[in-house]
C-alpha cells in the first residue's frame, strides 16, 4: 500500500489543489470597487473601464503613451545635497529616500524627458506621486530649472504634469525656496517666447499649486482631480462650514475660471498636439499619413498565371431511393 499512499494519492491531490495566483493580476477601482484585470487597466492608461475614474499613473508610463512611438530621452538633472538638514523622524531622511527609490525605481519625485509628440519636439516634466507623495524638494527645483534650460536651448515648448502633496518637510526652508526658483524657470520660457502648458493631475496641492503648477499659458486638468493649496478637510475645520459638492475638483475650478480645459487622459495626447502646433504657429497635425501616389506599388500578376473562373454548375439533384 505504500506506493498508493506515497505516490498515487499525492499525485491525485496535486491535480485538484488550488493553485496560488499572483496578487498583482487584479486592481480594484477605488471609486466604484470594480475588479479590473491588470492588462485591461494598462491598455486603458490606468482609467477604470466601468466608471472612468482616473487612477494614478507613473510619469514613465504616461510618457510612453504620450510621445511618438513611445520614444523619449531623459534630461540629466543636477543632484542636490542628500540630507541638508540631517532630518530624522521615525526614519532618517536618507533611509526614506532609499526606500522610495527602491519602490519606484526613480531617483526622485520628478522625471524630465525630451522627445516628439505629433512630430513636434517638446520637453516634458512629470511628477510621481508614489515617490514620497510627489513632494517638492531641491531635486524637483533642479529638475524644473534643467527642463526650462533645455527647452530654451532647443527652442521648443515645455509640458509639465503635476501631482504633488506640497513641499517636502524633510528639507525645510530649502524646499520652500523651490517655489521662487521654479517661478524664475517659467519666466525664462516666457522671455524666450516658448509655450508652457501645465496638466494638473490628482492631486496637486500645497506649494506646487502656489508656484509652477498655476503659471502655465494653458491650464489643463484631468477629470475629478483635486487641485488646491489647503485641502477641503482643513478648510472645513477652519471655517466650520460644509463645503459645496465637488469643491476644489477640476470641474468646479473650470466653472470658476481657474482652468482652461478638463480633458480625459486618453484624449490628452491629441489635445496637446493641437495646442502645441497652434501655439508654435505650425500647420495642423496630420493624423493619418499615406505614402505619395508614385510610391504605392501594386503587385502585378502575369496574365498566364491568372486562374480561369470555374464554370458554374447546377447543384446535383437528390437521388431517389427505393
Amino acid at each position: 500500500m505504500n506506493w498508493i499512499s506515497n505516490y498515487v494519492r499525492p499525485k491525485i491531490n496535486s491535480l485538484f489543489t488550488r493553485r496560488d495566483m499572483p496578487e498583482n493580476l487584479w486592481t480594484k477601482c477605488p471609486e466604484c470597487g470594480t475588479m479590473l484585470f491588470h492588462r485591461e487597466v494598462a491598455d486603458n492608461l490606468n482609467v477604470c473601464t466601468n466608471c472612468d475614474h482616473h487612477m494614478a499613473i507613473t510619469p514613465r508610463e504616461r510618457f510612453e503613451a504620450l510621445f511618438d512611438l513611445g520614444i523619449f530621452t531623459e534630461v540629466k538633472v543636477p543632484e542636490p545635497i542628500a540630507d541638508p538638514l540631517s532630518f530624522k523622524d521615525q526614519k532618517k531622511y536618507p533611509d526614506r529616500m532609499k526606500s522610495a527609490q527602491k519602490t519606484t525605481g526613480e531617483k526622485d519625485a520628478m522625471l524630465v524627458v525630451e522627445g516628439e509628440i505629433g512630430r513636434t519636439p517638446i520637453v516634458a516634466v512629470g511628477q510621481d506621486f508614489s515617490f514620497m507623495g510627489g513632494s517638492m524638494g531641491m531635486y524637483v527645483g533642479n529638475a524644473i530649472l534643467a527642463a526650462a534650460l533645455r527647452a530654451v536651448e532647443r527652442k521648443c515648448p515645455m509640458v509639465l504634469f503635476s501631482a504633488a502633496g506640497g513641499a517636502r518637510m524633510q528639507e525645510g526652508i530649502l524646499s520652500l525656496m523651490q517655489m521662487p526658483r521654479s517661478t524664475v524657470a517659467v519666466q525664462m520660457l516666457k522671455d524666450a517666447g516658448l509655450p508652457y502648458i501645465v496638466v494638473l493631475t490628482h492631486p496637486t496641492t500645497g506649494g506646487v499649486t502656489a508656484s509652477y503648477a498655476m503659471l502655465g499659458d494653458v491650464q489643463i486638468a484631468e477629470p475629478n482631480a483635486l487641485i488646491c493649496f489647503a485641502g477641503p478637510r482643513v478648510i472645513e475645520q477652519t471655517i466650520r462650514e460644509k463645503l459645496p459638492e465637488g469643491f476644489q475638483r477640476a470641474e468646479y475650478l473650470l466653472d470658476h475660471g481657474m482652468l482652461d480645459r478638463v480633458t480625459h487622459r486618453k484624449k490628452m495626447r491629441e489635445e496637446l498636439i493641437v495646442l502645441l502646433r497652434l501655439m508654435m504657429s505650425q500647420p495642423p497635425a496630420i493624423w493619418g499619413e499615406l505614402p505619395p501616389p508614385g510610391q504605392i506599388s501594386v503587385p502585378e500578376t502575369p496574365h498566364d498565371e491568372v486562374a480561369e473562373p470555374a464554370p458554374e454548375t447546377a447543384p446535383e439533384a437528390p437521388q431517389k431511393t427505393e
